[in-house]
C-alpha cells in the first residue's frame, strides 16, 4: 500500500487527492473541512488533548456525516504540528465510524490505522463549507487594535503592533521558528493544546513578541473568541510575564490590560 501524505499543517494539502493524510493539525470542524475540500481519501489529525467540549476531535463527527474516515492520534504519543513524529509514534485515540469500519481502533499505532485507512471508501457526501472567523476589533480610549484571529494562517503583515488571539495550537508546525506568527504582533494568544503545545512562545519571544498559550480544557481550540472569552492562562514568555501574564490568570482580563499598555 502508499506511504501516507505528511503534511505538518492541514492548510498544506498540496497532492492529497485520494490519499490518506496525515496532519500534525487538530481535529476541529475547520480543518476537517480543509482535508474534505483536499480531495483526501482518509485523514489522521492531533487530538489536541481532546479539550472544552471535544473541539480537538470535533471535525471527526463532521466528516462521518459527509462520509470520510477519520482518527486522532493522543496528544500524550506524539507532539502537535509534526505529522512524521505522529506516524512514528502516535496511538490511535479516537476514531470516527467510517474510520472504524476499516478497522482502525483507539490504541493501534498511527502507522497501524493509516495503513487500515487506505482501504476507505472515498467520500461522497455533501459537506457545507466552513470558514474560519476574523474579527477586527477597534481599539477603544486610543488603546490597541484587538483581533481574534481562528487561525494563525489569518494573520498578516497588517496585524504587527496588535494584540492577536488566535484558535490556533502553540507549537511551531515544521519545527520552523519562522511559521511561529506571521506578523510582529504585540501580544499573540494560542492554545496548549493539551499542554505540550508552547513552543512559539520562546520563539516570539525572541523576536520581541509578548506570547501567552490558554489550557485546552479552557477553551475550544480552533475558536479565537472561546480563546479570549473562556481561556485560562497556562504558559507565558518572559515578555508576557513582564505584562502581567501569569498561570490561572483568565486570558480576558490579561488582554483587557495588555490593550491599555505602552500606548
Amino acid at each position: 500500500m502508499p506511504d501516507p501524505l505528511l503534511a505538518d499543517s492541514v492548510t498544506r494539502l498540496d497532492g492529497a487527492q485520494g490519499r490518506t493524510v496525515v496532519t500534525g493539525s487538530h481535529g476541529g470542524v475547520y480543518a476537517a473541512s480543509l482535508a474534505y475540500r483536499s480531495g483526501c481519501r482518509a485523514a489522521v489529525f492531533h487530538d489536541a488533548g481532546v479539550g472544552l467540549d471535544s473541539a480537538g476531535i470535533g471535525g471527526l463527527a463532521w466528516l462521518d456525516r459527509a462520509g470520510m474516515a477519520a482518527a486522532a492520534v493522543n496528544h500524550r504519543s506524539a507532539p502537535i504540528g509534526d505529522a512524521a513524529a505522529m506516524l512514528a509514534q502516535g496511538v490511535i485515540s479516537h476514531v470516527n465510524a467510517a474510520a472504524r469500519a476499516t478497522g482502525a481502533r483507539p490504541g493501534m499505532t498511527c502507522a497501524e490505522a493509516a495503513q487500515l485507512l487506505e482501504a476507505a471508501v472515498p467520500p461522497s457526501g455533501e459537506a457545507p463549507e466552513i470558514r474560519e472567523g476574523r474579527e477586527d476589533l477597534q481599539p477603544l480610549h486610543g488603546g490597541r487594535h484587538l483581533v481574534l484571529v481562528d487561525s494563525a494562517s489569518l494573520v498578516g503583515p497588517e496585524d504587527a503592533g496588535k494584540v492577536v488571539v488566535t484558535g490556533s495550537h502553540g507549537a511551531i508546525f515544521g519545527g520552523n521558528p519562522a511559521n511561529a506568527l506571521k506578523a510582529d504582533a504585540y501580544l499573540a494568544l494560542f492554545n496548549d493544546a493539551g499542554g505540550a503545545a508552547t513552543s512559539r512562545l520562546p520563539a516570539l519571544q525572541a523576536r520581541g513578541i509578548a506570547a501567552v498559550t490558554v489550557a485546552a480544557k479552557s477553551a475550544r481550540i480552533g475558536d479565537a473568541r472561546s480563546t479570549y472569552e473562556d481561556g485560562v492562562i497556562s504558559a507565558c514568555n518572559g515578555l508576557a510575564a513582564a505584562m502581567g501574564a501569569t498561570i490561572g490568570r483568565s486570558a480576558r482580563d490579561f488582554v483587557n490590560a495588555a490593550l491599555t499598555q505602552g500606548t
